[in-house]
């Protein structure tokens, strides 16, 4: 027969065994740890975790159905943006030490040069 767990052993074996405390724990536990570490800044935003969080809320009778239709459009429109912008930004330019002037680059001319033990050839075209 199946027996229940008690506080104290779940405690214990939460201690006991590593990585078990991810397992057992809630996907809504695990959204709300990641949406406030994505709102002080810690890590991204997830759009996954904001929408565990809106289910959670629609099952609950938190908020109706079409309101977590609409916020879940809203946010992942706005999610969808901040990525796209991520990726058009360039690279800040990189700050040169004081006293360092830019090099200049050398000019590239026109013609190509002979390599150092080569002269050109001194045929004549006939016509």
């Amino acid at each position: 027969m199946a027996r229940e767990l008690g506080g104290s052993q779940i405690s214990a074996l939460l201690e006991a065994v590593p990585g078990i405390r991810s397992v057992l724990r809630s996907p809504v536990a695990d959204a709300l740890v990641h949406m406030i570490r994505a709102g002080a800044g810690l890590e991204d935003f997830r759009l996954d975790q904001a929408q565990e969080l809106v289910q959670y809320s629609v099952r609950r009778g938190l908020i109706s159905a079409d309101e977590g239709d609409e916020l879940m459009l809203e946010v992942s429109a706005t999610a969808r943006g901040k990525r796209a912008g991520k990726r058009r930004q360039v690279a800040p330019a990189r700050k040169r030490p004081a006293g360092k002037a830019k090099k200049k680059a050398p000019k590239k001319s026109a013609a190509k040069k002979q390599p150092a033990g080569k002269k050109p050839s001194k045929r004549v075209k006939k016509r």
